[in-house]
C-alpha cells in the first residue's frame, strides 16, 4: 500500500486542476458508455436477419469450409495507439495504482502493469504481491516516460547519470541500454569510438512493441490483473488500464464511478466467451484471427464493448475481403449497426458485381424492397439487361406464392427497352412458361413487355449510367491527324460516367480535365501517390534529341501543376511504379534505338532522384506492376530490340529474380494486377524478322508462378494505356502495327465472364498514352 507523498509547493492548485481533468474524463467516458449500450439493441435484429443466410451457408458444403478458414491480421499501429491512450490516463491520474517516489519525496503516479513491463524490480513486487510503492531515484520521471513512450526526451549528457541511477534502482534494463547508447554517442562527439551508437539505437516504436510484449506476458501469467470479466460462467483476468485504453466502454465503466469500478469481478452480457477471449488477446497484442465463419460475431462483440483495435481489424477485413458470397451479409450487418461507410461500400460492391452476386444462394434471401432498389439503380452493372431479368425471375420462383405481389413492380424496374430482339425472345419464352402455371400470372409482364422497340413514355433515356468513385484519367499521348500527321498532346481526360445502352452497346462519357505544362508528351511515365498525379519523362516529338527528363506533379483538388526535380537521365518508353511511398522509373529508351538498364527512385519528401540497383539487361517497352509490395516486370525489348517472353521480380536493393516466362513474346504491352493475378494484353511480338500485333492475352499467378491463356483481344492495342476500374481491366487506345492506324476504341475485360467488351471510343489522343485512377473533386463530377 502506497504511503501518502509529501505535499509539494502549489499542491492545492495542481489538485484542483487534476480534479477538473478527472471530471471531464468521467463525463466523456459516461457518454461513450451510453453510446455503446445503445448499439446492443441491434444484435437480436441482425441475428434474426442472418438466419436465412446461415441456413443456406450450411447447404454450400465445400464453400462453407473455405469461409471458416481463419487467418491472423495485425494492426501495426496498435502499440503506439495503446500507449498514447495509457499516457493520457496516467496524466489524468485515472486507474493509476502505483506511486513512485523520487529522492526529494515527490510522488509520480503510474500503472503498475505498465511499469512492471519495463522494470524488473517492480515485476518482482507484483510477483510477491507487494505492489503500489517503489523508489525511482532523482530522475525517475525519465523511466516513467520511457515506459509510456519508448523514449526519454530529456536524456542528454547532463541528465545521463541521474537517469542511469533511476534505471538501476528500478531494474529498467532497456533504459540502461539507452543510457549506454547516449554515452557512446557523446564519446563519439568528442572523438571517441562511439560512431556506431546511432545504429544501435532502437526506435521508440520498437520499444513500445517490446513493452507491449512484456505487458502481454504479465497478462498471460495473471500478474497485476486487477479485474476479472465473467462471461458464460468463465472468468477472464485483465488489467483495467489496458481495457480502458482500448475501449471507451470499459473507460466509462471504470472511470465514471459506476459500481463496476470497485468490483473485482464484472459480469458482461450478450458477449460470448470465445469472442471475449479473442478481443482481450487483440487488446494485448494488436493481432486478431479472422475468417468469414466468425467475423460477424467478433465485430458484434467489438462494437458492443467498443474495443477499438479489434473493431478496426474487423472492419478492415470486411472491406478488403468482401466478395460475391459475403457482400449481402456485410450490407445487412452494416445497416443493422449504422455503419454508413461500410454499408455504402457493400451496396456499391453489389451494384458493380451484380451478375456474380445474383448467382449466389444468398441473393434469393434479399427482401423485395431491397431487390427493387438494386435493379432500379442507374449504377447497376450488367453485361446487358437480360441478366437483370433472369435474376428477378429466379428470385420470384424461389418463393412464388409469397413473392407474387412483387412481380409487377420488379418487372417494371427491368429496363426492357435496352434489350435486343434475341433477348426479347428469351423473355417471351419465360413469360409464356409462367402463363400456363396459373391464370393469375398472365398479366404480370404485359405492361413491361409492351415497352420493347418503343421509347420510354416520359422521354427519359433508359440507359444505365454509372459514375465510379475513382476517375479513370488519361494523360498525354498522340494521335494521327490526316492533315498534320502525328500530333503529341498535353490533354488530360477523365471518364465521368459509364453508359450501358441497348444489348451490349456501351460507351464512356469523357470530360476534359485540363492540360499539362509545355511541352506535350507521350511515352512518358504516370503514377499516383498521395492522391496526386506524377508525370515523368517521355518524348515531346519523334527526333533522337526529343526525349525528356522533366517531371511534374498535378494536384486534382487545386487543379495546379508543380515542377519537380528532373530525372538523372532522359528517359522514355519506360515503366513507372509506386512502391512504399517512392516512385521507380525502370529502364526505358535514352533516345532512339538506345535503351538502358538503369532504375531511378524519386522521394517526394526530398524532391530528389537517386539510382537504385540496375536491371540485368537494358530494357524498354516493358510493363511493370506492384503486387503485395513486389515489383513484377514483363516482356519488353532487349538491347537488340527483340521482344521478350521474360517475367522477373525486381527489388531496388537485391536486383532481379527470374520467374516463369510468358507463352508468347511481347513489348509495348499492358500489365495490370486484378484479383490476385497479373494480366498482360496487347503490344507487339516478333514474327520472323519484323514485328506484328500481339492479340493473345495471358494471366500470371504469382503464388504458383504459372501462366494461363485468356481470350485474345478483338483489335490490336500497341502502346496502349491500361487501368483496373471496379474489378475490370481496361485497355485503351494504341495503334495497329500492320498499317500504323490508330486504335480509337477501348476494351474492357471481366474475369467473371472472361470476355472482352467494346466500351466505345477514345476522347482524343490514342497512342503512347498513359492512364491511372484518382479521386477528383466533387465539382468536377457533377
Amino acid at each position: 500500500m502506497a504511503l501518502a507523498p509529501r505535499l509539494p509547493h502549489g499542491w492545492e492548485e495542481r489538485w484542483q486542476r487534476e480534479k477538473e481533468q478527472r471530471r471531464r474524463a468521467i463525463e466523456e467516458g459516461g457518454e461513450k458508455l451510453e453510446e455503446a449500450n445503445r448499439k446492443l439493441k441491434w444484435i437480436v435484429e441482425f441475428n434474426n436477419r442472418r438466419m436465412g443466410a446461415k441456413g443456406r451457408m450450411q447447404e454450400e458444403g465445400e464453400e462453407q469450409s473455405e469461409e471458416e478458414e481463419v487467418q491472423m491480421h495485425c494492426r501495426h499501429a496498435h502499440p503506439r495507439e495503446l500507449f498514447h491512450a495509457l499516457e493520457e490516463l496516467r496524466a489524468s491520474a485515472l486507474l493509476t495504482d502505483l506511486t513512485l517516489r523520487t529522492a526529494d519525496g515527490a510522488g509520480m503516479h503510474a500503472h503498475s502493469a505498465i511499469m512492471a513491463a519495463t522494470c524488473s524490480a517492480l515485476r518482482q513486487h507484483l510477483q510477491s504481491g507487494d505492489g503500489g510503492r517503489g523508489s525511482a531515484g532523482e530522475r525517475g520521471g525519465g523511466v516513467v516516460e520511457f515506459a509510456y513512450t519508448g523514449a526519454i526526451a530529456g536524456l542528454n549528457r547532463d541528465t545521463l547519470a541521474q537517469i542511469r541511477a533511476a534505471g538501476l534502482a528500478l531494474g529498467a534494463r532497456r533504459v540502461l541500454e539507452l543510457c549506454s547508447v547516449e554515452e557512446e554517442k557523446g564519446g563519439g562527439a568528442e572523438g571517441g569510438t562511439g560512431g556506431g551508437a546511432e545504429e544501435c539505437r532502437i526506435s521508440a516504436e520498437t520499444q513500445m512493441e517490446l513493452t507491449l510484449s512484456s505487458v502481454r506476458e504479465l497478462w498471460m501469467e495473471r500478474l497485476g490483473c486487477d479485474v476479472e470479466l465473467e462471461v458464460e460462467g468463465r472468468r477472464f483476468p485483465a488489467h483495467r488500464p489496458v481495457l480502458a485504453a482500448c475501449s471507451d466502454y470499459f473507460r466509462g465503466m471504470f472511470c465514471s464511478g459506476m459500481r463496476e469500478s470497485a468490483q473485482r469481478v464484472v459480469t458482461l452480457q450478450l458477449v460470448g466467451g470465445e469472442e471475449l477471449e479473442a478481443l482481450l488477446s487483440c487488446s494485448y497484442s494488436g493481432t486478431l484471427g479472422l475468417g468469414w465463419g466468425g467475423v460477424f460475431e467478433l465485430t458484434c462483440s467489438a462494437l458492443q464493448l467498443q474495443i477499438q483495435p479489434a473493431l478496426l481489424l474487423c472492419l478492415r477485413f470486411l472491406r478488403s475481403r468482401m466478395d460475391a458470397r459475403s457482400c449481402l451479409d456485410v450490407a445487412a450487418f452494416a445497416e443493422a449497426y449504422g455503419l454508413a461507410d461500410l454499408r455504402k461500400l457493400a451496396e456499391d460492391f453489389l451494384l458493380i458485381n451484380f451478375q456474380e452476386v445474383a448467382a449466389t444462394p444468398k441473393f434469393l434471401d434479399l427482401p423485395g424492397e431491397r431487390l427493387l432498389e438494386v435493379i432500379g439503380c442507374d449504377g447497376l452493372c450488367a453485361a446487358s439487361e437480360l441478366p437483370v431479368f433472369r435474376a428477378v425471375v429466379a428470385w420470384l420462383e424461389a418463393e412464388p406464392e409469397e413473392r407474387l405481389r412483387w412481380a409487377p413492380p420488379l418487372m417494371a424496374a427491368v429496363r426492357f427497352p435496352l434489350m435486343t430482339f434475341r433477348e426479347f425472345c428469351e423473355v417471351r419464352a419465360v413469360n409464356l412458361g409462367m402463363e400456363v402455371s396459373g391464370a393469375g400470372e398472365v398479366q404480370l409482364y404485359g405492361s413491361a413487355l409492351s415497352q420493347f422497340g418503343f421509347p420510354v413514355s416520359d422521354g427519359r433515356d433508359p440507359c444505365r449510367v454509372r459514375r465510379p468513385k475513382d476517375a479513370l484519367i488519361l494523360v498525354g499521348g498522340d494521335r494521327l491527324d490526316p492533315e498534320l500527321g502525328r500530333r503529341p498532346s498535353r490533354q488530360l481526360w477523365f471518364a465521368h460516367a459509364l453508359h450501358t445502352r441497348t444489348g451490349l452497346v456501351k460507351e464512356v462519357e469523357w470530360r476534359l480535365l485540363g492540360e499539362m505544362p509545355e511541352p506535350a508528351r507521350f511515352r512518358h511515365g504516370l503514377g499516383v501517390l498521395g492522391g496526386q498525379l506524377y508525370v515523368i519523362g517521355g518524348c515531346h516529338f519523334y527526333a533522337k534529341s526529343d526525349t525528356l527528363k522533366s517531371a511534374y506533379r498535378y494536384d486534382p483538388l487545386k487543379g495546379s501543376w508543380h515542377r519537380l526535380a528532373d530525372l538523372r537521365e532522359n528517359r522514355s518508353n519506360f515503366s513507372l511504379v509506386v512502391r512504399e511511398g517512392l516512385l521507380y522509373a525502370i529502364g526505358g529508351d535514352r533516345d532512339i534505338n538506345n535503351n538502358m538498364d538503369s532504375v531511378e527512385c524519386y522521394c517526394p519528401d526530398t524532391d530528389c532522384w537517386s539510382l537504385a540497383r540496375p536491371l540485368d539487361q537494358p530494357l524498354s517497352g516493358h510493363a511493370a506492376v506492384v503486387w503485395e509490395g513486389e515489383i513484377f516486370v514483363s516482356g519488353g525489348f532487349n538491347c537488340r530490340y527483340e521482344c521478350l517472353v521474360s517475367m522477373f521480380l525486381y527489388h531496388p536493393q537485391r536486383g532481379s529474380t527470374v520467374l516463369s516466362g510468358m507463352a508468347g513474346d511481347r513489348a509495348l504491352h499492358c500489365m495490370e494486377s486484378l484479383r490476385g493475378r497479373l494480366y498482360v494484353a496487347g503490344g507487339v511480338c516478333n514474327l520472323r524478322t519484323y514485328y506484328t500485333d500481339q492479340l493473345a492475352c495471358e494471366a500470371y499467378d504469382p503464388r504458383s508462378d504459372a501462366w494461363s491463356s485468356l481470350e485474345p483481344l478483338p483489335l490490336p492495342h500497341v502502346s496502349a494505356a491500361s487501368a483496373v476500374l471496379e474489378g475490370r481491366l481496361y485497355v485503351l487506345g494504341g495503334y495497329c502495327m500492320e498499317d500504323s492506324s490508330d486504335t480509337e476504341l477501348l476494351h474492357r475485360y471481366h474475369p467473371l465472364s472472361q470476355r472482352w467488351e467494346n466500351m466505345g471510343r477514345m476522347p482524343g489522343p490514342n497512342t503512347d498514352i498513359r492512364a491511372c485512377l484518382c479521386r477528383l473533386p466533387t465539382h468536377l463530377r457533377q
